[in-house]
């Protein structure tokens, strides 16, 4: 559930790279051609969360560490291109997880910051009440769950309530490796198993081969239909 279990926590972002994280329309729309990830503005002050979250801590979380994700993202990215321009593939390893580490680091604060106001505190209410009482018994079990797993993150992570689509549920997650070599909130549409059960019987230790071949039994029409369906989710 690395990936798709937490797939609905970006709806309401428009990507990695867009006006929602707070460029003007225009410098966005480039920034997204050029594949950029931008980095998103407070949606407060950056005292607004006091006494809770002092200032202080807010801008060097915000202006230091989440603006460190996102040119950490860059960076990798560029040199993603760099390799597939000039074949040279040799650091491919390190240019994926920089990829995976930024970029997950980049949507979770996102998600974060908009997480949080100086007018919150309330009770959830309406559908995601609902969901709550479905999903975890009422809010008061809800919450103690859910402070119980954040707290129990062991080393750097995080806590998550996410949607899990295949039920219809909401769950509860920790991240201790917030990338674990995907991106959260990505919603897969082609898979190749590289696990050896997956290829080992023909191919052995020739996975090369297996994973060239893959390419000639790949339902693309699958593919795209599941495109499609993911951008109109995306859409609400």
């Amino acid at each position: 559930m690395k990936g798709l279990g937490a797939a609905t926590l970006t709806l309401g972002l428009s990507g990695l790279h867009s006006a929602a994280y707070g460029a003007s329309e225009k410098s966005a729309r480039k920034g997204a051609e050029q594949g950029k990830c931008v980095l998103p503005p407070l949606p407060y002050s950056y005292d607004a969360l006091e006494p809770h979250i002092d200032k202080e801590t807010l801008t060097i979380h915000h202006d230091k560490h989440h603006a460190g994700y996102v040119n950490g993202f860059n960076r990798a990215w560029n040199e993603l291109s760099k390799a597939r321009a000039s074949g040279d593939f040799s650091l491919i390893k390190h240019w994926s997880r920089e990829l995976a580490f930024h970029a997950s680091g980049h949507v979770l604060h996102s998600l974060y910051w908009e997480n949080m106001s100086p007018d919150g505190g309330d009770l959830p209410k309406g559908e995601l009440a609902k969901a709550i009482e479905k999903s975890f018994g009422g809010f008061t079990l809800f919450r103690n769950h859910f402070m119980a797993a954040t707290k129990e993150v062991e080393g750097s992570g995080w806590g998550i309530l996410a949607f899990e689509p295949y039920r219809g549920y909401l769950v509860i997650l920790q991240a201790e490796k917030h990338q674990d070599l995907t991106i959260w909130g990505v919603y897969p549409l082609l898979v190749c198993d590289v696990w050896e059960h997956a290829y080992y019987l023909k191919y052995q230790n020739r996975r090369d081969h297996y994973v060239k071949n893959f390419f000639n039994i790949i339902n693309w029409r699958e593919v795209e239909r599941r495109y499609k369906g993911v951008k109109e989710l995306v859409r609400y």
